[in-house]
């Protein structure tokens, strides 16, 4: 995890995801991009008197003042993470954390994109009645990326991957997460492989990866749990705290973006409600 790509969105979360990004290159000696993306030009259009449609020159000047101004903040906050953490810029033959910013014009579904050169993205957790951070951002990074997700809590945490949980649910998704975590898998103190009753879909048992994962030299067992009538992720998240994690490791939309949205499913509700940093891949 020597790069790692943090979306700077000005607002709820940013702490957390500076700080997420932090603990991260300290484990690593990672070096942390910091990276805005600004929107592009909106399509404001007015039609004048002879019929013509042309852009509207008061909207789109308060546009390009307000994403001037959402830039500053972003830049603003991000350098004073840096300075704080006491990090510098990257320059040839350094060593240890280091950081950056950088402003881009390209939407936040760039972001996909743009995180393919890095070993690692962290975004905030979306939040309810806020714009930020960007849901379509997150996507946009997990879906179009090929790289591994940190989603940050809205509350910045104290530690994490001392304890890695592990949402075994048997499929594909989470198989490649757990891969592409094996960087964090190996710092771990412990790791413990969670099952939720019910919650599975045919493939190999959550005793077998933890078993696999001890071949691998690291400290791991497995524990299966009954969701006593709660929905999946919630009975993931919930059994995940009550083990001590502090990192949860769980594959995303194994059932269809589309069925999670109309009939809900364990990753919508990880993205809504989890109060610990989760790693997601697809």
């Amino acid at each position: 995890m020597k790069t790692i790509l943090a979306h700077i969105e000005p607002g709820p979360g940013l702490d957390s995801v500076l700080r997420c990004a932090l603990l991260v290159a300290r484990q690593f000696e990672s070096h942390i991009e910091g990276l805005h993306l600004e929107p592009g030009q909106p399509d404001v259009i007015a039609a004048g008197a002879d019929g013509f449609i042309a852009a509207a020159p008061d909207l789109l000047a308060g546009f390009e003042r307000e994403m001037r101004e959402r830039a500053e903040r972003a830049r603003r906050a991000f350098e004073a993470f840096a300075s704080e953490a006491e990090l510098e810029p990257p320059h040839p033959g350094s060593r240890g954390p280091s950081a950056r910013m950088r402003i881009e014009r390209a939407g936040q579904l760039a972001l996909g994109s743009i995180g393919r050169v890095f070993d690692l993205i962290v975004v905030g957790r979306p939040q309810r009645d806020s714009v930020t951070p960007s849901m379509a951002a997150l996507e946009a990074a997990l879906f179009e990326s090929g790289r591994l997700l940190l989603v940050a809590p809205p509350t910045p945490p104290t530690a994490l991957g001392e304890h890695v949980v592990i949402a075994w649910n048997q499929s594909t998704e989470t198989a490649r997460t757990v891969a592409l975590a094996m960087p964090f898998l190996a710092k771990a103190r412990t790791v413990t492989v969670l099952t939720v009753t019910g919650a599975t879909v045919p493939g190999p048992t959550g005793a077998q990866l933890a078993e696999n994962l001890r071949m691998h030299g690291l400290t791991c067992s497995a524990v299966e749990c009954d969701p006593r009538g709660r929905p999946s992720g919630q009975a993931m998240l919930e059994e995940a705290a009550a083990l001590g994690g502090d990192l949860l490791v769980k594959g995303a939309y194994t059932q269809s973006r589309l069925r999670q949205m109309i009939f809900g499913g364990a990753t919508s509700h990880i993205l809504a409600h989890a109060e610990m940093p989760v790693l997601m891949a697809h």
